[in-house]
């Protein structure tokens, strides 16, 4: 079955503190989008590759790519205002009959996380990798804060899978803010997720803290 993953790369990196944005940064001499790209790769070569990237960042990228002699084949798709709207534009691209989206800053998902989340389209048309929440919860109330059952949540991960006619179809809507990621969007055509186990050092890198554990978890990400 022919696959596409549509790696988001837009951001800019505001919390990160610095003028490049944070896709660019490198960890252990190489940058972070480029970790992706390779290891979606490595994965399935046969996978069909787009990345969105800030229409002013594509040269730069094209140029980075040159001085790391990567010919890996994919295409580079304009990011729009909001994610939404960077993957409604890349799903022009799109021609696998399933799509993954992947947040261009999680270089170390595993091979075995993507194999879930593509293997769980067999049982639903809709796939999300989670982890369970280790630490203890609380909700702000009016009065405070409440403890909450954390075996009542997951934190939510990428790459999500879908069924490439559900995902299309369910980009034809308009955006609004509570779409904060594709489930949440193929949600409102009434699809519920299936959730399969992420691996935990599939981190998403925001801050420079984040690229210092990233960092040091990258060999072991390699050995899987």
């Amino acid at each position: 079955m022919k696959g596409s993953v549509i790696i988001t790369a837009g951001g800019i990196g505001t919390r990160m503190g610095t003028d490049l944005p944070k896709q660019f940064l490198e960890i252990e001499g190489k940058p972070i989008l480029l970790h992706c790209l390779e290891k979606f790769h490595s994965y399935d070569p046969t996978l069909e590759i787009i990345i969105t990237l800030p229409t002013d960042w594509i040269a730069y990228w094209t140029e980075l790519l040159k001085s790391f002699h990567c010919e890996i084949p994919h295409h580079v798709s304009t990011g729009g205002q909001e994610r939404f709207h960077s993957i409604q534009l890349a799903l022009n691209f799109c021609t696998g009959e399933y799509i993954m989206v992947h947040d261009g800053v999680r270089p170390l998902v595993s091979h075995e996380t993507i194999h879930r989340c593509i293997e769980g389209l067999n049982h639903s048309k809709s796939v999300i990798p989670v982890l369970a929440v280790k630490d203890s919860l609380r909700v702000l109330t009016k009065d405070g804060s409440a403890m909450v059952d954390r075996n009542d949540y997951k934190l939510v991960h990428t790459p999500q899978c879908f069924k490439s006619d559900i995902l299309k179809k369910a980009y034809e809507t308009n955006y609004h803010e509570g779409m904060t990621d594709d489930a949440s969007v193929v949600g409102l055509m009434g699809i519920e997720p299936l959730l399969v186990n992420s691996n935990e050092e599939n981190i998403k890198i925001t801050t420079k803290e984040d690229l210092v554990i990233a960092s040091s978890l990258l060999p072991f990400s390699k050995a899987k």
